[in-house]
């Protein structure tokens, strides 16, 4: 019998459906981590998209956090169903609004591309952008255009959302972010002095004997690993030379700052960025931000002076939902139902 037969809690039946796609994308081809170029989607559908076959449908596209890829989303833990099941109830409610959901995987062997273009990771944003948005829309009845479509994610993918959302307005009409990475000068130099006691205790200074730790092991990472797993892939993707030479912000034997290379860092800011994309900002239908009061990495106070920054720009209160709520970084799942509701909203 198969496992889906058997009901909860192992599964729960959907009045929607989720379809597996694959891309093969021509822009993560050759790309210097050598990561795969096919690449899983998953593209859930409201019970309506089947009941209703002459209609159109907003799109909005889920970003994942670091350390993640795009079949995590069927975890779930005990007595809760997992995201895509959730999601699936409230359609069927009518508590969300009907809306296509795509999930896009952009993982790497660093854990993560932050869905940006870089020589040191490969073209997640390309990607992104260029190919899976076209997919879909080509694939499915979707409202295909700026004002119908969105990104949304957490932690990384959160990020992902911010930036891309700035840089092609052409493309998205609206964004979540669940607390997203920015202000970096409190998310990421508090783990310059664990990641550099990483590499002088376990690595002998050396980052290649670090990376070659990195592929498919047993066990978890060690404690002080993580810092410097998140730092190293950070300046992969913000940092890295044109020949793919990537560059880390401090130097590895004191971890004293690297201004030359935390100035690149900077400048990808998304709290700083802001004032440059103010026109695209403003031309957002619908912004939401939201973090956790005890966020471990400060990303609740990332979020705040964004939304300062959005006020700064000329945005329109009534076209932003901010909130902190209990909790800290993580166990936030519950909190994408809630802003896909809100976008879908203003985007139908």
């Amino acid at each position: 019998m198969p496992f889906d037969e058997l009901g909860a809690p192992w599964s729960y039946p959907m009045a929607g459906r989720v379809e597996e796609r694959v891309i093969d994308s021509q822009a993560l081809t050759g790309n210097p981590l050598g990561d795969p170029h096919r690449r899983p989607l998953l593209v859930q559908l409201p019970p309506q998209y089947d009941a209703e076959p002459d209609r159109r449908f907003p799109s909005l596209y889920v970003l994942q956090g670091l350390a993640n890829q795009v079949d995590m989303w069927r975890n779930r833990r005990a007595w809760q169903r997992n995201p895509p099941e959730e999601l699936d109830v409230r359609f069927a409610a009518g508590e969300v609004p009907p809306v296509v959901v795509v999930y896009v995987d952009a993982w790497t062997r660093l854990g993560g591309s932050q869905f940006v273009d870089s020589p040191g990771t490969g073209r997640y944003a390309t990607y992104l952008c260029d190919e899976v948005v076209p997919f879909v829309d080509e694939s499915y009845r979707t409202m295909a255009s700026r004002e119908h479509r969105a990104l949304t994610g957490h932690s990384s993918g959160g990020y992902g959302a911010l930036v891309n959302t700035m840089r092609r307005p052409d493309l998205f009409g609206g964004f979540a972010s669940h607390a997203g990475d920015g202000l970096f000068e409190l998310c990421f130099l508090p783990a310059v002095a664990p990641a550099v006691h990483a590499l002088r205790d376990r690595y002998g200074n050396r980052i290649e004997a670090f990376l070659d730790e990195l592929r498919p092991r047993s066990g978890p990472l060690k404690p002080p690993d993580g810092e410097l797993l998140n730092l190293y892939c950070m300046a992969a993707c913000f940092s890295a030379d044109a020949d793919g030479t990537v560059q880390l912000p401090f130097e590895l034997n004191t971890g004293r700052l690297r201004p030359e290379v935390w100035d690149r860092w900077l400048a990808v800011d998304p709290v700083r960025m802001a004032s440059g994309h103010a026109e695209a900002l403003r031309s957002m239908r619908a912004i939401w931000l939201d973090g956790g009061r005890t966020d471990e990495f400060a990303l609740d106070l990332a979020m705040q002076a964004f939304r300062e920054e959005l006020s700064a720009a000329g945005v329109p209160d009534g076209r932003v939902h901010f909130e902190l709520h209990d909790g800290g970084h993580g166990g936030s799942a519950w909190r994408y139902p809630l802003a896909i509701a809100w976008l879908a909203e203003r985007l139908s």
